[in-house]
């Protein structure tokens, strides 16, 4: 199944069953998705119009570095679910002997290595769809301005729930050094970017109330 590309109300079914595929780093993918998307329409709102004429050719560049975000955070919704099944496939692996044992610890650093690094690459993206939303919401149309205080925290939310995803797996890994220099990345996006898409979304709302 292309999760990107079916309905939402079957997206949000299997999401809600037990199948083991869309999950966590799915739905964050979705969802910085959406708010790049609700930045984006802040641009197209905002192009063409004399009032922001000045800010025109920045608009366009910004909204084609959306377009391009919106693709990666799509084609990210299926890479999770690549990377997941092999991961699955490796915790039900026998350890019943030594051998056993051995090959399944090999399997699994693998397989944790590849499964952390889609939800990497989300935070990666969310990141930089904040920083275009920044933008958005400082030049863009003031009519639009609520849709990119909402792409501000979606995008927050988005980052948060792909840490978590690296996380889970930073946890069962044997390397811990390289799970360390991992969640250390995590770590120092987090800290960065959910401030910078607080001080957006606050800033938004200032202008509102």
């Amino acid at each position: 199944m292309g999760f990107s590309t079916v309905p939402c109300n079957e997206f949000v079914e299997v999401l809600a069953s037990k199948a083991p595929v869309p999950g966590g780093g799915g739905a964050s993918a979705l969802v910085g998705a959406v708010g790049t998307a609700l930045g984006n329409m802040v641009g197209s709102l905002t192009v063409g119009k004399k009032k922001y004429a000045e800010v025109e050719d920045e608009m366009w560049e910004l909204k084609k570095k959306c377009d391009a975000l919106q693709k990666d955070f799509l084609r990210l919704i299926e890479r999770d679910a690549e990377v997941f099944e092999p991961l699955s496939k490796a915790y039900g692996m026998p350890r019943a002997t030594e051998e056993e044992k051995a090959e399944k610890a090999r399997v699994m650093e693998i397989v944790l290595k590849d499964a952390c690094s889609v939800p990497m690459e989300i935070m990666e993206k969310c990141c930089e769809a904040i920083e275009v939303i920044v933008e958005f919401a400082a030049k863009g149309s003031t009519l639009a301005i609520s849709d990119a205080g909402v792409g501000a925290a979606f995008c927050k939310a988005a980052l948060k729930g792909a840490s978590l995803n690296v996380y889970i797996n930073t946890k069962s890994m044997a390397d811990k050094a390289y799970a360390e220099e991992l969640n250390k990345k995590a770590d120092a996006m987090l800290e960065k970017y959910t401030k910078i898409a607080d001080e957006t979304f606050d800033s938004v709302l200032s202008r509102l109330k």
